[in-house]
């Protein structure tokens, strides 16, 4: 009996002694998330006054002076926290209708670390805004929102990415592979000259993040629609519409068969769509029309439904109502579908444990498209690793002249949450 008691006694010392050391590693491992949760409170401030600087500087997509100044100013930020950096202007521009004959540049920077992951950091630094327009929505600060010209999207998103290798900086953190940064200014207008680079430089990488806003509930998403367009062109023949009507060849006519004959080729059940927007006719009232152009908005979930969509538009066009019109059909792939990896699941998963565990916060993953694409589709075309949409802050507004913001509560949160991936995905904690 006393062998046993003995036993008993030793076994309850093993086991109170590994709770001790259990207790002591927990210490331990907090110590770093402490530090990374501290720095971000600190880092609110500098944060905000990078975003007022990022709003001051107009930057719409076509705006040639204002996205290389953003480009420079973005570019010497990188550098004096120790990234290899250059501005690539780009050449192999993927040409649409509406392309213009010179786009903006992309920031590319890389920082080695000591490790093997590769991890990449994107977003954009173009708006949808014309010069001159910040006159009407300066940066300011209103309660716990922060308002400005383009400051939801997405400089709200350049600048955390420089606030988070700012972090890894101030931490000594370096167990990273490769931490890439791609920052491009021509997101707004389909990303004509830096799709390619993107999709080059996400080839090989672990995870990509990309900084677009987290919406209102701070959600991130997996999926995104593709975005395409078609054009239609008719051609007729001019005629006096009042003395000889019927020696003309009606183009508006024949678009309204077209465009009528193709309005059911939705499937929204599959998140097909296809919905003609835009139409002009005509120039007089007393002239048979002798052109006509129509576009369209196409949203797909997946590429194939954008190849079998152009394919039955093609077809549906043969079929006339006046048969010595003329028909045209152009269809665009403005951007590819971005659609759910295994492998993005469980980066998305670690991200909400993350939420849950350190930070008591909520955080929904979306990994059904609802309708909007991004430049997170272009990274996942031949990405190895997982991409995963939405790391930026929480706002509302974008596109809006008078009401864009982000929501001060969701910086600490949102520049803990990718640093703490980073650290995570370097030393192997996530098993992607």
């Amino acid at each position: 009996m006393k062998f046993r008691s003995r036993q008993s006694c030793a076994t309850r010392w093993k086991i109170a002694t590994g709770a001790v050391l259990a207790l002591a590693a927990g210490a331990v491992l907090a110590a770093p998330v402490a530090a990374v949760h501290d720095l971000a409170k600190k880092e609110q401030q500098a944060y905000l006054d990078t975003l007022r600087d990022l709003v001051h500087i107009e930057s719409g997509s076509k705006d040639i002076e204002g996205v290389n100044k953003i480009a420079q100013f973005v570019a010497d930020r990188l550098k004096q926290l120790g990234a290899q950096t250059e501005i690539i202007q780009p050449e192999d521009v993927y040409r649409m209708d509406d392309t213009p004959e010179k786009t903006g540049p992309i920031v590319h920077g890389t920082i080695k670390g000591t490790g093997k992951s590769k991890i990449m950091l994107i977003a954009h630094m173009d708006t949808v805004y014309q010069k001159g327009d910040l006159k009407d929505q300066p940066f300011r600060v209103d309660g716990d929102k922060a308002y400005g010209l383009g400051i939801a999207d997405d400089k709200q998103g350049v600048a955390a990415i420089l606030h988070v290798v700012d972090m890894l900086k101030k931490l000594n953190y370096a167990q990273f592979g490769t931490l890439t940064v791609v920052l491009n200014s021509d997101e707004e207008i389909s990303s004509p000259g830096s799709r390619a680079l993107i999709t080059k430089f996400a080839e090989d990488q672990d995870a990509v993040f990309s900084f677009e806003g987290g919406g209102k509930d701070g959600g991130v998403r997996l999926a995104t629609s593709g975005i395409g367009a078609a054009y239609l062109k008719v051609h007729g023949k001019s005629s006096h519409a009042g003395a000889r009507p019927e020696g003309g060849v009606n183009s508006l006519y024949e678009l309204a068969h077209q465009v009528l004959q193709m309005k059911d080729l939705s499937k929204p059940e599959d998140g097909l769509k296809l919905n003609w927007t835009l139409a002009n006719v005509g120039t007089v009232r007393n002239m048979i029309p002798p052109e006509a152009t129509a576009q369209a908005d196409a949203r797909a979930l997946k590429v194939q439904d954008f190849d079998a969509l152009e394919k039955a538009m093609q077809e549906k066009i043969q079929n006339k109502l006046l048969p010595d019109s003329k028909v045209e059909l152009k269809f665009e792939v403005r951007r590819p579908p971005l659609e759910a990896s295994d492998l993005a699941r469980k980066l998305a998963g670690h991200a909400q444990s993350i939420y849950k565990d350190e930070l008591d916060l909520e955080m929904t993953v979306a990994d059904k498209a609802t309708g909007g694409g991004t430049d997170a589709a272009f990274a996942g075309v031949k990405s190895r690793g997982g991409v995963v949409e939405g790391f930026g802050l929480s706002g509302f507004g974008a596109h809006s002249n008078n009401a864009e913001y982000v929501q001060i509560p969701t910086i600490v949160p949102r520049l803990y949450l990718a640093t703490r991936m980073i650290m995570d995905i370097s030393e192997g904690k996530t098993k992607p």
